[in-house]
């Protein structure tokens, strides 16, 4: 069946096609060249010796010189090609497996998020930059070698093609003892890397809790099914290795006492009977060495696949026209979304609109979908149907690039990166000072950086360093808010505030609010809600009540299910 597309990985490989020919074009000179010390052999033996000149031994030796010294020029080229071709493959796939990466990551929810993609790559490059990519190079070339031996006398050619089938035979075997323990291997390291990773996140409740026994235990286990895979699988790769090199080493025995007999009986000269053996080692030896490397290339095939598979279920998305700079009007329509690759929606019949600078609650119990709705405003969970619009615009028609500059978001979970608190708060990006200053004091986090030992230079881990909980929240908030975000959207933004810490909260929402913002803020603390304008009321994945606050509060003080629909919500000049 025709493919009608192409992976990134496979185009790359395809345009990489002239150096794999240039590869190909150089292995057949070096090929040729391996001829060299068989023939000087054959030359010293016959020629020099036997008619005792010192002239024609010091030429053939010049000739050897020059011709040995070309054989390592070109296999200095040959290598260097592939590490160029290697260097490609990360330039041209890196940024786009880091991509996809992220965005399987995202549409799994997380679930599925792992470094392998990058991995895979750097395994791939390593394989083509090592010596056992080459004896597939050198492999094809093998006629040469039996024909030549043919004409220094037929038992030799033979004897060769008959050595050459058996360990081609046995590299048949090695391939088939060796590969499904080997895949499998590998599937089993994926998921204890994975398990190890994962841990790793949670160190605090694993030690607080003392489960560390019960999960290193697991680790073992898993670790224990890798090891029997991986030694079933070299236990009958080193056998099939020790057993092809013995039978080398005994057939180039074999064939310097063919060429004794043959000697002997004055079918074949001395020259010939050294130059034979040369010969018969060299033309052996690309196919001992591809048993040798079994392995990895068992790894780089099972690399390519994974890889392969990954850019054919991520593809990369087209980039969409860069829209204006939204001025944060917000238009729900009958949205119903869901986790990631989840096709049952955890909110249903969605529909407000808000005006820019409107100050919007969303409130309701644990589970009735309030950061569900969060993650569909910011377009971070898909909308199984209806839409969420900014300025007018499905958020899904903004680049995210673009969008995200226009946007703040404080998660429940505060997830910082390695960098200073700066870079954290400038999102990792170009440092703006003033900027970054600026969100630090409309979080009210700007005098306690001040107090750490370097300040806004002060290095943080992906754990938050030494900081509290409540620190990390209004750092987190401080990057919320950097760049003055038209759209705002604070999940339990006082989860780990004090009082100062909430009064800090307060003054930064005022402030938003009067330079226009639209916030979106998910609370159950009844403080905040003095700053809101509106409320949405959410229950069960709907949203049985929305309107002014004021309005909502009395309606659910005097009724605890309201059925009212209230799809505008106030503008932050209308009476609440």
């Amino acid at each position: 069946m025709l493919r009608l597309s192409q992976t990134d990985l496979e185009r790359t490989l395809l345009a990489c096609r002239t150096s794999f020919f240039a590869v190909a074009l150089f292995s057949l000179f070096i090929n040729l060249l391996m001829l060299v010390p068989s023939f000087y052999m054959l030359q010293v033996y016959d020629r020099a010796v036997g008619s005792g000149s010192e002239a024609t031994l010091l030429m053939l030796t010049l000739i050897m010189l020059f011709l040995m010294i070309s054989l390592g020029a070109l296999e200095w080229v040959r290598s260097r090609i592939m590490v160029r071709v290697s260097t490609r493959l990360e330039n041209d796939l890196g940024a786009r497996l880091h991509d996809a990466g992220f965005k399987l990551a995202l549409d799994s929810g997380g679930v599925k998020a792992t470094t392998q993609p990058l991995s895979d790559l750097n395994g791939l490059r390593q394989f083509l930059t090592g010596n056992g990519l080459f004896a597939f190079f050198d492999a094809p070339w093998l006629p040469i070698y039996l024909a030549v031996m043919f004409i220094f006398h037929p038992w030799f050619g033979w004897l060769g093609l008959v050595s050459s089938l058996l360990l081609i035979a046995l590299a048949m075997l090695n391939e088939r003892l060796t590969q499904a323990p080997l895949q499998q291997a590998n599937r089993e390291q994926l998921l204890a890397t994975d398990l190890t990773g994962k841990s790793l996140n949670n160190a605090e409740v694993i030690a607080a809790m003392g489960m560390l026994p019960n999960l290193r235990q697991r680790w073992l286990q898993q670790v224990h099914k890798v090891l029997l895979l991986q030694s079933s699988a070299s236990d009958r790769a080193g056998a099939i290795s020790s057993l092809s090199k013995t039978f080398r080493q005994l057939v180039q025995s074999l064939i310097l006492g063919l060429g004794a007999y043959l000697a002997i009986n004055h079918e074949i000269s001395a020259g010939l009977m050294i130059a034979g053996s040369i010969l018969l080692g060299r033309a052996l030896a690309p196919i001992d060495q591809m048993i040798g490397a079994w392995k990895g290339f068992i790894g780089a095939r099972s690399q390519y696949a994974r890889l392969h598979e990954l850019l054919a279920k991520v593809a990369q998305e087209p980039e969409p026209m860069p829209l204006p700079s939204p001025l944060g009007s917000i238009a729900v329509e009958n949205l119903h979304a869901g986790a990631p690759g989840s096709s049952r929606p955890v909110i249903r019949n969605i529909n407000f609109q808000v005006t820019p600078g409107t100050a919007v609650g969303i409130i309701g119990p644990s589970g009735s979908g309030k950061s569900t709705l969060a993650r569909a405003l910011l377009g971070i969970w898909p909308a199984l149907e209806g839409h969420v619009r900014l300025d007018g615009a499905d958020v899904s028609q903004w680049r995210r690039e673009e969008l995200g500059r226009h946007l703040g978001y404080l998660p429940q979970d505060i997830e910082l990166f390695e960098g200073s608190i700066g870079d954290n708060i400038a999102r990792l990006g170009e440092l703006d000072a003033e900027a970054v200053v600026e969100a630090a004091r409309l979080a009210g986090v700007h005098e306690l950086i001040l107090q750490l030992p370097q300040g806004y230079d002060t290095r943080i881990g992906a754990n938050g360093g030494g900081l509290s909980g409540g620190q990390r929240q209004r750092i987190g908030l401080a990057r919320a808010l950097y760049g003055n975000p038209r759209v705002l959207i604070l999940d339990e933004p006082n989860s780990n505030l004090d009082e100062a810490g909430e009064k800090m909260l307060a003054q930064a929402l005022q402030s938003m609010k009067q330079r226009g913002s639209t916030l979106f803020v998910i609370t159950h603390h009844p403080n905040v809600l003095a700053q809101l304008d509106s409320l949405i009321v959410m229950n069960a994945g709907e949203m049985p009540l929305c309107g002014p606050r004021d309005k909502v509060l009395k309606q659910l003080q005097s009724k605890p299910e309201p059925s009212i629909s209230g799809p505008r919500l106030a503008d932050p000049q209308q009476p609440t």
